[in-house]
């Protein structure tokens, strides 16, 4: 029983040995990627920077013609926005002359209503004159 109960303990304390080894491990490894990791970042870091630069400089390059090709994209906007205007502007004007059209139709209808209404009282009168 106390043998047994030594080898359960020394068992317990060669596994809390591992576990915390294998930890160390686990952290070294940790480490490691975080170290690359870093490096791998700096590396882009470097290489954006190179590519930033270099557009940079194409840009520059660019910026005689494109003042140009700017220019012309203005007056291209402008005269799209003019002509998107102008439309919209039409299709308001359609669409208070049909807002029209229908307050119109709904006038005649009833005033056509408010005539037949009048008319069945006029015939209601004169049907009480008769009676009379």
């Amino acid at each position: 029983m106390k043998q047994r109960k030594r080898k359960l303990e020394r068992d317990k304390e060669r596994e809390k040995e591992r576990g915390k080894e294998r930890e160390k491990g686990v952290e070294e490894r940790e480490k490691e990627r975080g170290k690359k990791r870093e490096k791998e970042v700096r590396e882009r870091e470097k290489e954006r920077g190179k590519k930033r630069e270099k557009e940079v400089r194409e840009r520059e390059k660019e910026r005689g013609k494109e003042g140009k090709r700017e220019r012309d994209k203005e007056r291209a906007k402008g005269v799209r926005e003019r002509r998107d205007k102008e439309r919209e502007k039409e299709r308001g004007k359609e669409r208070e002359k049909e807002v029209r059209e229908r307050e119109k139709e709904r006038g005649k209808k009833r005033e056509k209503e408010a005539r037949k209404e009048r008319e069945k009282e006029r015939d209601k009168e004169r049907e009480r004159d008769k009676n009379e």
